[in-house]
């Protein structure tokens, strides 16, 4: 059985920083691209940040020099530093692995940016 379990989230306040984890299990994680997504209040869940099984990453120009996604394959997690937070990233951050047409997903961690 896959499990995706986030952890990290909280209330910042601008301009501060937190780290996302996301701990995989039931899988062969270093074969998977593993991805982080958001959803904001009354949008669409948005693609933030990925690392592909190679350790290429991309990110939404919107994060870009700010947020940074990293995985460690021996402990199956994969992590998004986030710096110089602004209210526009609040959000509920979603882990995603995928690999060819196998997606999982974990359930997600509040992310409130607010002074």
């Amino acid at each position: 059985q896959v499990q995706l379990v986030e952890s990290g989230g909280g209330l910042v306040q601008p301009g501060g920083s937190l780290r996302l984890s996301c701990a995989a299990s039931g899988l062969t994680f270093s074969v998977f691209t593993m991805s982080w997504y958001r959803q904001a209040p009354g949008k669409e869940r948005e693609l933030v940040a990925a690392a592909d099984a190679g350790g290429s990453t991309s990110y939404a120009d919107s994060v870009k020099g700010r947020l940074t996604i990293s995985r460690d394959n021996a402990k199956n997690t994969v992590y998004l530093q986030m710096n110089s937070l602004k209210p526009e990233d609040t959000a509920v951050y979603y882990c995603q692995a995928a690999f060819i047409i196998r997606v999982y997903w974990g359930k997600g961690t509040l992310v409130t940016v607010s002074s």
